[in-house]
């Protein structure tokens, strides 16, 4: 993908996921491969409905800065799970409010309640915490790099997808059925039968 019209696209996403209240302030951090080798990243400590395509940060898989910026301090997981899954094109790390709420109550979301949830999220883990940045942090991305999306404990969420677009759907989906999970209560999930089946899908 050329460099400049993913920058824009980026911007334009971190724009749609303040608008939507997935994420607020400088919190999150979201990235989108160019190539084998290289990815643009949002830079440390910005607001990210404020953020320009010229403010994304370039690197590359190994962790090297290729542009102005100081980019996010947890690009080493967008580079763990580039580096796991050559299909994923993007990395998205919010803090949705209700995301959020479950992963503060250590709470697994149910991506079983509907149809859509289980197609577009599949099982979705919740991961210990530990300090935003850290290598330990990393390594427990990493071993989940299977999945689609992943809550983390008193942190947020993380989604990825073969798309900006499809990773910023999951985002979406994700905070949907996390709102979903505390408004219906016990409500029962999908037989395991129809969750096999959409499993497929």
């Amino acid at each position: 993908m050329n460099e400049q019209t993913a920058r824009k696209k980026l911007a334009d996403v971190c724009g749609l996921l303040y608008d939507r209240n997935l994420t607020v302030s400088a919190g999150g951090n979201m990235s989108l491969r160019l190539n084998e080798k290289e990815f643009i990243i949002t830079p440390s400590g910005r607001n990210k409905g404020l953020l320009k395509p010229d403010e994304m940060v370039l690197m590359n898989i190994n962790g090297k800065v290729l542009s102005d910026g100081k980019p996010s301090i947890e690009n080493k997981f967008h580079i763990a799970l580039f580096k796991a899954n050559p299909d994923t094109a993007s990395v998205i790390h919010c803090h949705p409010l209700y995301c959020t709420a479950l992963a503060v109550r250590g709470e697994k979301i149910k991506s079983t309640l509907t149809p859509e949830g289980v197609i577009l999220l599949g099982n979705v883990p919740m991961i210990g915490y530990f300090t935003p940045g850290s290598k330990k942090l990393t390594d427990a991305v990493a071993e989940h790099a299977s999945c689609k999306a992943m809550l983390m404990e008193r942190h947020g969420a993380i989604t990825q997808g073969r798309t900006l677009e499809e990773a910023f759907n999951r985002m979406e989906e994700l905070e949907f059925q996390a709102k979903l999970q505390m408004l219906a209560g016990d409500a029962e999930e999908l037989p395991l039968s129809e969750i096999k089946k959409l499993s497929k899908m």
